[in-house]
């Protein structure tokens, strides 16, 4: 019966692996395991000094473009409504338009008219209104770079 029970398939793979010594068998150790994620965090950080300046410059861009969509649509509203300032909410309830009335900071987009002018603005990065980083549609003449 221990014949018959040694020539099994299962019975002789069990008594292989039992048989097996165990310097053979092999596992991963924690010193390696501490190896790959620090390369696996090296890799992140890296990313990430590259990543997070261009997502800052891709937020600035969108607010642009945002502001660039929205000045023409107020400034119709103002010269159809007989110099009557439009909102954001205003433009959104008329379904002229379409776009978030947020910055990509959170910060509602505002509105200004001054004597005519009409002026569409957001905070910027820092959500405070007046500071260098504010960017407002049409821009200031004395903002452009100077050319030679």
């Amino acid at each position: 019966m221990l014949t018959a029970t040694l020539t099994h398939p299962f019975a002789a793979r069990l008594l292989a692996k039992k048989a097996a010594p165990r310097a053979l068998v092999r596992a991963v150790t924690l010193i390696e395991i501490m190896i790959v994620l620090t390369i696996i965090g090296l890799i992140a950080g890296g990313v990430a000094v590259v990543a997070i300046p261009k997502f800052k410059q891709a937020q600035v861009r969108t607010a642009k473009t945002s502001l660039q969509a929205l000045h023409p649509i107020a400034d119709a509203y103002y010269a159809e409504h007989s110099g009557d300032c439009p909102t954001v909410q205003a433009l959104k309830a008329s379904k002229q338009f379409t776009g978030d009335n947020k910055d990509p900071w959170g910060q509602p987009y505002k509105i200004k008219c001054d004597g005519g002018e009409l002026t569409v603005s957001s905070t910027g990065p820092d959500g405070k209104e007046g500071g260098s980083d504010d960017i407002v549609i049409p821009e200031a003449e004395d903002a452009e770079p100077a050319k030679k």
